[in-house]
């Protein structure tokens, strides 16, 4: 059986529309006379400018780089990846729905935990899959994905992808590498293991070796939406092996993310220490917010987040305290999975920990 969608077993398609980037980079010269691609290049902007300043109207006339070059080399030389095992799109949601589209046609089964994440369910039922849940291990300062059950569940479904979020989300479990390499050998051989990292740079060895490496039938997302602070323009990588990536680039939007984002990205990424400081203060944040709520009594378990959860007794209290805080103007996040429904995800912010803040909570944890 093959890895990716049947459909797609074949040379092509490719994308008709490279951009001005791809094509100065193949020539081996600038193009300063643009005047084929029907951009918006000669649009003054003035009201763009009188708002967001110059560079930002300048970027906003032309097309991203759809290859995203820049973006790609400062992840290769931070990670050490090759620079063909590297795609960058619209943040890990668009990657999830290509990783999707790449390696499922409609009625194909896919496993992922009751629970997680919601939007992979989300773009999985849009593709037409047959989704299979497995239960988390949910235990007493436990909150997370049971891999053996995983794979049991993917071999028994013939599956042909298996979801995981590591660091999980909405739990903050981790599960290390050597956990990872096991569930990826028990699976079949032609299923894919998608591994969200959407929270990995929040993990302690988060800059280990094996940080960027390519984990042959993995598909690794990444985003920089929580640790670099760009979640509002939309970026995030895939490292896959170059195959999986050729597959992907297949199935995907050509200009998905803008030249605006990509500049943004390639700054942040031009700035590690500022970057490095703020997942510092974001891990010391939920060390206090931790300590506060265990104070407390709360069920707290260990996580590798931004966040903490919390695990309630029932989810009918968890909804009660979560549309109290909604009401106080207060947004914490409760899984809209029936599975989860006693669990309440709050993000370390320094918000989270001013007085009065989650004073529903507080109530619910006295009793």
């Amino acid at each position: 059986m093959p890895r990716y969608a049947r459909h797609l077993d074949r040379e092509g398609p490719h994308n008709p529309f490279p951009g001005i980037k791809a094509l100065e980079r193949r020539l081996g010269c600038s193009i300063p006379h643009q005047m084929g691609s029907n951009e918006g290049l000669d649009m003054p902007h003035h009201a763009l400018s009188a708002r967001f300043g110059r560079a930002v109207s300048e970027l906003a006339r032309g097309y991203g780089d759809a290859e995203a070059l820049g973006v790609r080399q400062r992840l290769s030389a931070a990670l050490g990846t090759p620079l063909e095992a590297l795609l960058v799109d619209a943040g890990a949601d668009s990657l999830i729905a290509l990783s999707l589209r790449a390696t499922c046609e409609p009625g194909t089964v896919v496993v992922s935990s009751a629970g997680t994440y919601p939007t992979f369910g989300y773009f999985a039922a849009g593709q037409g899959c047959v989704m299979h849940e497995v239960a988390y291990r949910d235990d007493t300062g436990l909150l997370a994905p049971d891999l053996a059950a995983l794979a049991e569940a993917a071999n028994a479904q013939s599956a042909r992808l298996v979801y995981l979020a590591n660091p999980d989300n909405p739990g903050g479990h981790l599960h290390d590498d050597a956990a990872i390499a096991q569930l990826r050998e028990a699976l079949p051989e032609a299923c894919t293991l998608l591994l969200d990292e959407a929270y990995h740079d929040f993990r302690p060895d988060a800059d280990t070796a094996s940080a960027g490496a390519v984990w042959p039938g993995v598909i690794r997302l990444r985003t920089l939406s929580k640790a670099h602070g760009l979640a509002g323009l939309r970026v995030g990588y895939a490292i896959a092996e170059p195959e999986a990536i050729e597959t992907m680039h297949k199935v995907r939007i050509h200009y998905a993310v803008s030249s605006l984002a990509l500049a943004a990205a390639e700054t942040v990424l031009d700035h590690p220490i500022e970057t490095c400081e703020h997942v510092s203060a974001v891990i010391a944040r939920r060390q206090r917010l931790t300590d506060w709520l265990r104070g407390l009594g709360a069920d707290v378990p260990a996580s590798d987040t931004n966040f903490v959860a919390v695990r309630l007794s029932d989810a009918d209290m968890a909804a009660r305290v979560h549309r109290e805080l909604l009401d106080a103007g207060s947004l914490i996040h409760r899984p809209p999975h029936p599975a989860l429904g006693h669990i309440l995800r709050i993000s370390a912010v320094e918000d989270a920990l001013r007085p009065g803040r989650l004073t529903a909570l507080e109530r619910a944890l006295a009793g």
